[in-house]
């Protein structure tokens, strides 16, 4: 099983940080967010590898991040790169992520507050698309910043219809709690759907009838650990009326073949 979608954070700041994230956004940790944290929770969940997904909030931040992650590019955790939109260079940063031998980008429209429709954000994601990086972009409704959705089903929508990304995922099933929109915007688009944090929040039906019209082969499993449980997600992901042939490409073999293990 792999989980497309966690966060960690180096031991030194995780508990302020998590502390600090769990009171904007009025919700509990699962784990202590670190690297042994979640490395714990896969073990008891039976998850193969974790994919971490560091975000750049300020483009100082850039070195410092991905110095981080770039520890975690083989194993249980396997990381992705950050970039921020600001960048003052983006070709030069995302050839170097795409050096160091990261699969694929992290893009949060709302901690980033840029709107994800903006022209840098679609030059990143063309120019990551061409060096065959992955990118994966926080869709909908942020507990974080309430007032404003910074990539709604729309927008996504539009960059896919005039950038062609082959690899990007719109996290959340593609905008948390815009759901009516995903499946208005973005369903049957080149785009994959992630699951993170969204069981026992969309409708059960809902939920199967996106992963289905929308083509299972392009569902994938996650949990947005540690704002969720990695073995409580499985368990409620095995709960939902799919096939096993249905629940086995969510779990493992689309997230496998995008990742090309």
């Amino acid at each position: 099983m792999i989980d497309f979608h966690t966060h960690i954070f180096p031991d030194k700041i995780a508990g302020k940080t998590l502390e600090f994230l769990s009171s904007r956004c009025k919700t509990i940790p699962f784990t202590d967010g670190t690297a042994n944290g979640l490395k714990q929770s896969a073990e008891e969940s039976g998850m193969d590898i974790s994919v971490a997904l560091p975000v750049v909030t300020n483009p100082a931040q850039f070195k410092s991040i991905n110095r981080f992650a770039a520890q975690f590019l083989e194993g249980r955790i396997l990381s992705f790169g950050g970039i921020h939109p600001e960048s003052t260079d983006y070709k030069a940063e995302l050839r170097e992520l795409k050096n160091i031998g990261f699969k694929g980008i992290k893009l949060h429209p709302a901690y980033q507050e840029t709107m994800f429709n903006d022209i840098r954000y679609k030059r990143i994601v063309s120019y990551a698309s061409e060096l065959g990086l992955i990118i994966t972009v926080h869709g909908g409704y942020d507990p974080g910043y309430p007032d404003c959705i910074y990539c709604t089903p729309q927008m996504a929508a539009e960059v896919i219809d005039e950038v062609c990304p082959e690899k990007m995922v719109a996290a959340h099933m593609g905008g948390f709690k815009c759901w009516d929109d995903v499946e208005r915007f973005l369903v049957g688009k080149q785009v994959y759907l992630d699951t993170a944090v969204v069981f026992g929040v969309i409708n059960d039906m809902q939920f199967v009838r996106i992963a289905r019209e929308h083509g299972v082969d392009k569902i994938l499993f996650a949990t947005d650990s540690p704002w969720s449980g990695q073995a409580e997600s499985v368990a409620y992901l095995k709960s939902l009326p799919l096939s096993e042939d249905e629940k086995q490409k969510i779990l493992d073999e689309n997230a496998r073949k995008l990742l090309t293990l």
